[in-house]
């Protein structure tokens, strides 16, 4: 299952507490990224990235983005939208 998961800061985020976590957070989001959790990632200056999950559930989704070091501080949440084929193209083969 796919899973678009777009961060969001939490007021508690300061430019302090961001340097303070990098060293954490970038190795804990390449490592979800080196084991297929991400698959693709972007970024929004002053928001915080969105990441395209492969993950068997929204559910797992939640609990692997909750061991990353911002989100388990509360400095970043996720909304989690989860996605698949555009089946009304179906339409367009039907005969």
């Amino acid at each position: 299952m796919k899973v678009f998961a777009i961060a969001s800061p939490t007021p508690a985020l300061t430019p302090e507490k961001i340097q303070q976590h990098m060293s954490d957070e970038v190795p804990a989001t390449l490592k979800l990224y080196l084991d297929g959790k991400v698959e693709q990632f972007w970024f929004r200056d002053k928001a915080g990235p969105i990441f395209l999950m492969n993950v068997e559930s929204v559910e797992q989704a939640k609990a692997t983005l909750d061991t990353l070091p911002l989100v388990a501080e509360g400095l970043m949440s996720y909304d989690l939208m989860p996605v698949g084929p555009l089946m009304p193209l179906g339409r367009l083969i039907q005969k």
